[in-house]
């Protein structure tokens, strides 16, 4: 579902992103790791088609991103460290707004059904975003990617700044998504997150992809020193 191949971005004279090679199926939630400068961003930033590669290729269902990202991009739902949206309204009508914008129309019952669906329920759903809480305007994010029905999902630093109840509800709502067919890439520095939700695991060190894991793989070892390992080296 999202794949780059020997993808690379150069920024003047530095390698922000090395020949990196990943794929993430239908389903599966990839937890990408890396210190900060890593390329993590990046990487997502590729894939949404906001730069433009120097070399290789990001796809998205078999979409090219620099052949066509408006089409690659209509597949995708993107959620950043703090969700973007419209401070004097409600988070139904953002999201209404949003669902347009992507060209899906929906009427007001199902919008408020897949606030519901993404944990957010009516009460909270008519009232202004500017009230919410970063783990509220999440749900508002996740329930966009439901009503556009995105195949693919992606993620920077998603559980940054939540508490360890609204953490835990998120990746719930994360596994269920995965549990209809989302792809799933979560650029993160949160390894207790990446191991509890992964299926996989790739370690991002200087541009370059070091070292990828599958949850089995981590199940009975420390995470956090696999990591400080290999940053290190």
């Amino acid at each position: 579902m999202l794949e780059a191949l020997k993808l690379t971005k150069r920024f003047q004279d530095r390698v922000a992103l090395d020949a990196l090679d990943l794929r993430v199926e239908p389903g599966e939630i990839f937890a990408l790791l890396g210190p900060n400068g890593a390329g993590k961003t990046t990487t997502i930033n590729l894939f949404l088609g906001f730069l433009t590669p120097d070399s290789g290729e990001a796809r998205v269902a078999g979409t090219s991103v620099a052949a066509d990202p408006v089409a690659a991009r209509r597949k995708l739902a993107y959620i950043p460290e703090m969700v973007s949206l419209y401070p004097r309204f409600s988070g139904v009508e953002n999201l209404d707004y949003f669902s347009r914008l992507g060209g899906h129309q929906r009427r007001r019952d199902e919008l408020y059904g897949l606030l519901e669906k993404a944990g957010l329920q009516r009460e909270a759903a008519e009232r202004r975003v500017g009230t919410y809480s970063k783990g509220m305007r999440q749900k508002v994010g996740i329930a966009l990617a439901l009503a556009t029905g995105a195949k693919a999902l992606l993620l920077d630093e998603p559980t940054s700044g939540l508490d360890p109840a609204a953490s835990h509800e998120f990746s719930r709502m994360l596994k269920r998504l995965a549990g209809e067919g989302v792809a799933v890439l979560m650029a993160t520095h949160d390894l207790f997150r990446a191991r509890e939700d992964a299926a996989r695991v790739g370690i991002l060190v200087g541009g370059r992809l070091v070292a990828q894991y599958s949850a089995k793989d981590v199940k009975d070892r420390d995470l956090e020193e696999i990591y400080l390992e290999r940053i290190s080296a």
